[in-house]
């Protein structure tokens, strides 16, 4: 069991550890859990650290618990955080706990001798009385160890409320009760939350007189500085209404070269040998990117399936070239969200002067215009250069289905318009 420290250290999920994990693993599969904050909706690619680390506990033996913060989320976490989390509803808490609470069951098996088990804190942190936490709770916690936080010295001078001060309190009352309740002897999570975890085992020690641990994961940052899971300012969110698939798969797609190896082993299972030999093949041709090809495949088919996953990378081949082509059946609806412009079909039927389609596309000004750009390089069909200013468009270049066929033009790396033909 202890070799599964050395599997997540080789996989860079291990940032720090509580002294005795690694014997505790020898004696045999462990109950641990990671809390998730319903703050929105859906959970983001960042989230995706704990929850790869919980599933590779289940797959190696060990029962993970999945926690939706239905509770916590009332009072907010202030780590990693400089102001004030904004107060949600009780119904929008719920509405998110639930949501988050499907995303969870995508990682995690429920069935089996380790199946994953789901909580919500709201069930025993919603009905607890002021008194009896102050007595059994916060009696066992000194200022000077609250103070000694990086969480609450973070926000001392900007300034912390009481209410997200004794936001450690609360969680450590999770881990708390989760060892009472389901025999849970170790908590995960991110770096920011080891002040948190350790918390919780200060209490389960006061409590109960018991040993548990913490284990935390790194928060990932990428090789340029940037904070992960940010594409043009957003979050990449794991819900396919806020982040589309196709969106979704062009993140992983753009993943740096000096990042590419570190997010294969953190947000796949692939082994690693099968890293090693991607990326030794990414090594001797990096322009195919073959390594952010595999990743952006295998993290989109474990959050949104095989099939959206084959409509995402059926619709960059059509925007970007360089896919396999096979791009006959892609729908409008499976492209992002471009401008539009309509021809009648039978300009297509009879063939469209290339300087035309994009005078009418509107990626052009003038037939003059489109000519530069064309010798200059910079239009493209379908994700193909377009080499010639004689080139003629017929329907053996369209793509979709029978009743909705269109190609797409782009100018330079972001300007599309799709021009669908009508009848």
């Amino acid at each position: 069991m202890s070799d599964l420290l050395d599997l997540l250290t080789a996989r860079g999920f291990v940032q720090d550890a509580t002294p005795g994990l690694a014997e505790r693993l020898r004696r045999g599969p462990i109950t641990l859990y990671a809390g998730f904050d319903p703050t929105a909706d859906s959970l983001h690619v960042g989230s995706l650290v704990p929850v790869m680390g919980l599933a590779w506990f289940q797959r190696l033996g060990h029962t993970p618990i999945a926690l939706v913060g239905g509770g916590t989320g009332m009072v907010g976490d202030p780590s990693g955080k400089r102001a004030e989390r904004p107060v949600l509803d009780l119904p929008e808490i719920d509405r998110n706990a639930q949501a988050i609470g499907r995303q969870l069951a995508r990682f995690l098996s429920f069935a089996g001798a380790n199946a994953a088990r789901l909580r919500n804190n709201a069930e025993w942190l919603r009905g607890i009385l002021l008194m009896d936490f102050l007595r059994d709770v916060g009696r066992h916690f000194t200022l000077s160890y609250m103070l000694q936080k990086e969480s609450v010295q973070a926000r001392m001078e900007s300034g912390i409320s009481y209410t997200e001060f004794s936001y450690m309190l609360v969680q450590a009352y999770d881990f708390l009760h989760l060892f009472r309740t389901e025999g849970c002897e170790l908590q995960v999570g991110g770096s920011d939350q080891w002040g948190n975890i350790t918390a919780g085992g200060y209490l389960v020690d006061k409590r109960e007189r018991r040993q548990v641990h913490g284990l935390v994961f790194p928060l990932i940052t990428t090789a340029a500085g940037a904070k992960f899971g940010k594409s043009e300012g957003d979050n990449v969110w794991l819900d396919a209404e806020r982040t589309s698939p196709y969106h979704f798969h062009q993140f992983w797609l753009n993943t740096d070269d000096r990042d590419v190896e570190r997010y294969l082993k953190l947000f796949t299972f692939l082994p690693l040998d099968r890293i090693g030999d991607a990326m030794r093949e990414h090594a001797g041709e990096p322009g195919r990117r073959v390594a952010q090809r595999l990743l952006a495949r295998e993290v989109t088919a474990a959050v949104h399936g095989e099939a959206a996953t084959e409509h995402a990378i059926q619709a960059g081949a059509a925007l970007f070239g360089g896919g396999t082509g096979a791009t006959d059946g892609l729908a409008l609806e499976q492209l992002p969200e471009m401008p539009t412009v309509t021809v009648p079909y039978h300009h297509f039927s009879s063939g469209m002067p290339i300087v035309e389609l994009l005078l009418a596309s509107g990626l052009a000004s003038s037939k003059a215009d489109a000519r530069r750009g064309i010798r200059g390089k910079g239009f493209y069909l379908n994700g193909r250069p377009v080499e010639g200013v004689d080139l003629v468009v017929g329907e053996e270049v369209m793509q979709g289905s029978e009743g909705q066929r269109f190609v797409i033009l782009r100018k330079g790396k972001k300007n599309f318009v799709r021009v669908v033909a009508t009848a």
